[in-house]
């Protein structure tokens, strides 16, 4: 089944003849898109409509794959020598005067990674954006550093890679995988994909799928052994690589590019919560990295997009979308997944302090951020706030419901007005967040996170907080829920407690049953008790990605709040004596 729309020339090379497909604009720069292992080129027929707007694509299948013929006799034919060959015979074929921006998926990268760094490769490739495919050479390396020089650490990643690579020993059996992709696993294997990687259909994968498995097991048959016992020394990259890692997938651990920056000068990371098949399910998401990327490489600007701090290459180029981020919590929370170099949505009632803290995110490391202003407990803006945020930026991959608001004072002094806009915006608010962005990310299939910011008070009693301990209670075990219904989708949920944290909740907390002289002396007295225990939200924040990074259930921050969780645990009833105390207020 052909690419839709796109236009199919023959390339004939090392005597095979390779079936090509090409879209967009021939003058435009040329992207070739290299499909892995047992796919053939429509795996990109969602992905190369979409870059096909602003370059001219190419898609071809690899020799034995697809429409293109195979080697005779297979044995021999797959090497990663003849596959350059193949690569070079269609770069010149459909842009003989212009180097071509590279991307491989998979085998797909796994040989373009050979094509990058060969030396006859050398001016023919622009740029190269590699997902789910390491170098084999690179990989060699990796693993006899770790033969070397073993440390528990080095072995536990050596085993930990060798379970996810089962299937790499099957291959290597003589018959058996050619059996089974032309009998059972051939006929089962769309629905595999479907149950387990969440892969949608729509004419992949093709007819020709039992053929291109049990051609391809070549591919491992003819380069895996050889490459690993005697890697090349001289793999080093020739082109900026930019590398999208996907956290879920099922076949190859991220440590494998822990040493990558050695063999790249120009590297740019990307992550993302997905599982391996990324060109199927997340085609929007590679679109736009691919494009900014070849846009970058062809403006003049190949340098390499770096994250820093302890997470930077955990979050690279991840959509986070964070309320309550005017300020506080939520400010030193946007920026932290800026550092390490997420996209940001920054949202706050405050459309001033939104966009301050959008700006301060690009400047922190942000490839992109954006501001939204929104009201949490206001259902209907929250609607539209998750349409236009999923319409324009994607669907959320880590969403942080951190908006929240203070109120003191006795029950009975505390009115049912006070009651509703405390409930509305502290336990609301993060339902509108979970409900409308959770679903998001529960349709797409492709896991995710939420973090909501809960207390220390919602363990704790306290004679003076009823109504903001009884919120923050309520967000707490809606977490814990969440987490367990969710944990089937791979959308793991946190609940942050912090404690006494130096923000300026305290200078809008409302103090109920005073006048408001009273109030204002409270909260002065109250915000003087938060700066001399002067713990920063940045820590808080460092908290949140560490969380996300765990999959923490509950995060108790401070010193004081993980005392009270475990006082709350082990004698509960300190806890209660101790809310019977007058607040020093």
């Amino acid at each position: 089944m052909p690419v839709e729309g796109a236009r199919e020339r023959r390339v004939h090379t090392g005597g095979v003849e390779l079936s090509v497909a090409e879209l967009g604009d021939p003058s435009a720069p040329t992207v070739v898109l290299v499909h892995g292992y047992p796919d053939s080129k429509e795996v990109w027929s969602q992905v190369a409509p979409r870059l096909a707007e602003r370059f001219h694509v190419v898609l071809y299948d690899v020799r034995g794959h697809g429409r293109s013929t195979a080697p005779e006799p297979l044995r021999g034919g797959f090497t990663l020598e003849k596959l350059t060959d193949d690569f070079l015979a269609v770069a010149d074929a459909v842009s003989p005067g212009r180097p071509v921006h590279l991307v491989g998926h998979d085998w797909g990268s796994v040989q373009a990674w050979e094509f990058a760094t060969v030396r006859r490769a050398e001016g023919r490739i622009a740029s190269f954006t590699s997902m789910s495919g390491p170098s084999l050479d690179h990989l060699g390396h990796w693993i006899d550093r770790r033969l070397r020089r073993p440390t528990p650490r080095r072995v536990g990643q050596l085993l930990g890679q060798g379970a996810k690579s089962w299937y790499v020993y099957l291959l290597h059996t003589p018959v058996l995988p050619e059996l089974a992709w032309r009998g059972p696993l051939g006929k089962r294997w769309p629905r595999l994909l479907e149950r387990v990687e969440k892969v949608p259909g729509g004419g992949y994968p093709t007819s020709t799928l039992p053929t291109d498995a049990a051609h391809g097991a070549w591919l491992y048959r003819d380069n895996v052994r050889a490459r690993l016992r005697r890697p090349r020394a001289d793999a080093y990259a020739h082109a900026p690589v930019q590398l999208i890692t996907p956290l879920g997938d099922a076949f190859l651990s991220e440590r494998l590019y822990d040493e990558l920056e050695q063999w790249v000068p120009q590297l740019t990371r990307r992550t993302l919560p997905a599982k391996h098949w990324v060109p199927r399910t997340r085609p929007d998401q590679l679109a736009s990295w691919i494009t900014e990327f070849v846009e970058g490489v062809e403006g003049g600007r190949p340098e390499p997009v770096t994250a820093t701090g302890r997470y930077a290459d955990r979050f690279g180029g991840q959509l986070v979308l964070v309320t309550g981020a005017g300020s506080g919590i939520g400010r030193a929370t946007a920026l932290a997944f800026a550092e390490a170099g997420a996209r940001v949505v920054a949202v706050d009632r405050d459309a001033e302090a939104a966009a301050r803290t959008a700006e301060q995110s690009r400047l922190a490391g942000a490839p992109m951020a954006w501001a939204e202003t929104v009201d949490v407990s206001d259902a209907q803006a929250m609607e539209k706030l998750a349409t236009k945020v999923a319409a324009d930026y994607g669907v959320v991959d880590i969403l942080v419901n951190n908006a929240g608001i203070g109120l003191s004072g006795s029950f009975f002094d505390t009115t049912p007005e006070d009651w509703k806009k405390v409930l509305d915006v502290n336990l609301w608010g993060v339902i509108h967040g979970c409900r409308l962005f959770g679903k998001q990310m529960a349709e797409r299939g492709q896991g995710g996170h939420i973090v909501n910011t809960a207390s220390a008070a919602a363990y704790q009693p306290s004679r003076a907080l009823p109504a903001y301990s009884a919120s923050k209670a309520a967000v707490l075990m809606l977490s814990e829920c969440l987490r367990a219904e969710l944990a089937a989708r791979g959308i793991g949920v946190s609940a942050i407690c912090p404690g006494l944290v130096n923000t300026g909740i305290t200078s809008t907390a409302r103090f109920v049953g005073v006048d408001a002289a009273e109030e204002k002396r409270r909260r002065q007295r109250t915000a003087r008790l938060y700066g001399l225990r002067n713990y920063p939200p940045e820590k808080v924040a460092d908290a949140v990605l560490r969380a996300v990074v765990r999959n923490q259930a509950v995060v108790a921050v401070t010193p004081e709040a993980r005392g009270a969780r475990l006082l709350s645990r082990i004698t509960p009833g300190a806890l209660r004596a101790i809310a019977r105390l007058e607040p020093p207020l």
